[in-house]
């Protein structure tokens, strides 16, 4: 780094200080590197991976003893469309702070941080070693046109954006949402679905592009399951071979208890 360079960068320290989205903390930036931190390194080991061992289908964990039981409480209730479901992180501080940040406050910068957690999952799970398999093509979960104007975007097609990046696969904004239903966030889990029953539809000239294909589902937290196992159905519904879920976080009734361990 010359040192005009080196001037430059710790004047725009001073006029312009870098804080952590979550902590506030100054992060010092690197203009050789175009660094674009906004989450600092304490924040990212913060960040909770749900315990082991975990059901199969759902990744919810299932306590010592019971990894082979037959039966999840978690997602016993999908319909089965929608196959399976992974997520980066448990839906506990920092996470919850980086899903609000990208959801409500305007941090779009956030979704290539955890688009790239997520597609590290991904990653992980080879066929040899889990149970995705094969993946054709990433599919963002559709929000309504009132929402995507009012935040500026859909965070869940950034995070698609970046996953399918990330993984060399075809991005296909192949749904649409035909309905404006009442917000998730305080409804019952039988409640939920009946918010989000017919909510989904499949974008007429992305149906033959979608029949016959292995698609990964997108959004940024999964709570019951609700909106992506009616997603899942509008997909399947114009041929869709299999549809798995993959998310940036999840929330889970006993994550205040599980012992927090940094990702690696």
């Amino acid at each position: 780094m010359t040192r005009w360079a080196e001037g430059l960068g710790g004047l725009l320290d001073f006029l312009l200080p870098t804080g952590c989205v979550v902590c506030r903390a100054w992060i010092a930036r690197d203009i050789d590197k175009g660094d674009t931190v906004i989450v600092c390194a304490r924040c990212r080991t913060r960040l909770e991976v749900a315990s082991w061992p975990r059901c199969p289908r759902c990744h919810a964990p299932r306590g010592t003893g019971r990894g082979q039981a037959p039966d999840c409480l978690e997602c016993r209730e999908w319909p089965a469309e929608l196959s399976l479901a992974r997520y980066a992180h448990v839906l506990t501080s920092p996470a919850s702070d980086l899903v609000h940040g990208l959801k409500y406050e305007g941090w779009a910068e956030l979704a290539c941080l955890m688009g790239r957690r997520m597609a590290r999952v991904v990653e992980r799970e080879t066929p040899r070693r889990g149970r995705l398999g094969r993946i054709e093509g990433v599919v963002p979960v559709p929000t309504t046109e009132r929402r995507r104007s009012a935040r500026g975007y859909n965070q869940a097609a950034l995070l698609a954006k970046v996953v399918s990046e990330t993984l060399r696969l075809p991005l296909l904004n192949a749904l649409e949402r035909s309905s404006a239903p009442a917000s998730q966030t305080t409804l019952s889990p039988d409640a939920r679905r009946e918010n989000v029953r017919g909510a989904f539809g499949v974008i007429s000239d992305q149906a033959t592009r979608i029949r016959g294909m292995d698609v990964l589902l997108v959004d940024d937290v999964l709570t019951t399951g609700a909106t992506a196992g009616e997603a899942a159905r509008s997909l399947v519904s114009v041929g869709a071979r299999s549809v798995r879920l993959l998310t940036f976080a999840r929330a889970l009734p006993q994550a205040s208890s599980l012992r927090r361990r940094p990702a690696a």
